[in-house]
């Protein structure tokens, strides 16, 4: 079966899958932010399938704008549901590789942190994962 994805549905799951790595690097700030975000990068680069084709491309479409964590999110948290609900509708085995690479990136991210993460780490991490879960 051959997905073809348009321009814009390539710019949603990028900016979803990076946007999530930056608001887990943006809540996570009492720690290393460049180091949470190269982590959580470097697991969306080494996706495979559809989605690391979409995720490996350098491109400039990724929206990520805001000047606080909660303009951020406002942005990054609907798009990550509409990439789920695009995914689920053209290729529901790539929605699971999208989600479970998203998982995967903050998980990563996370691990940056010595010891536990921040509650409010811990607290984006359960905002990304309702976000992807609700479409």
């Amino acid at each position: 079966m051959s997905i073809t994805l348009t321009d814009q549905d390539k710019a949603t799951l990028r900016t979803a899958a990076y946007g999530a790595v930056s608001l887990l690097a943006a809540a996570g700030a009492a720690g290393s932010p460049h180091k949470i975000a190269t982590e959580g990068s470097i697991a969306l680069a080494s996706a495979t399938g559809l989605v690391g084709h979409v995720l490996a491309a350098k491109s400039k479409d990724i929206n990520l704008y805001g000047k606080s964590v909660a303009e951020l999110a406002d942005h990054v948290l609907p798009a990550l549901t509409a990439a789920m609900s695009l995914l689920k509708q053209q290729a529901p085995a790539e929605a699971d590789n999208f989600r479970n690479t998203v998982i995967v990136a903050i998980e990563a991210a996370a691990q940056t942190q010595k010891g536990e993460p921040s509650p409010t780490m811990t607290e984006m991490a359960r905002k990304i994962t309702e976000a992807l879960d609700a479409a």
